[in-house]
């Protein structure tokens, strides 16, 4: 399960948008768009991608990518 939320605070954290964050991944826009909007998940391609983009730690990248769903 992603943490949309933080995914999108560390976007802007990092002076970004969806649009500017697609330029630098190669991920069209609206995959990127669906993507924050529940449909699809996010590929191990595209979180590599991202991960560099966002110049994400392996801890940041952990957080927002393997958000573990505990009871």
């Amino acid at each position: 399960m992603v943490n949309i939320e933080l995914l999108r605070d560390t976007i802007e954290d990092r002076g970004m948008a969806i649009v500017k964050l697609s330029e630098k991944t190669g991920i069209d826009r609206a995959t990127l768009y669906n993507r924050f909007n529940g449909k699809g998940e996010f590929t191990a391609s595209e979180i590599v991608s991202i991960t560099e983009a966002l110049r994400l730690t392996k801890s940041e990248r952990d957080s927002i990518f393997l958000l573990e769903n505990v009871n």
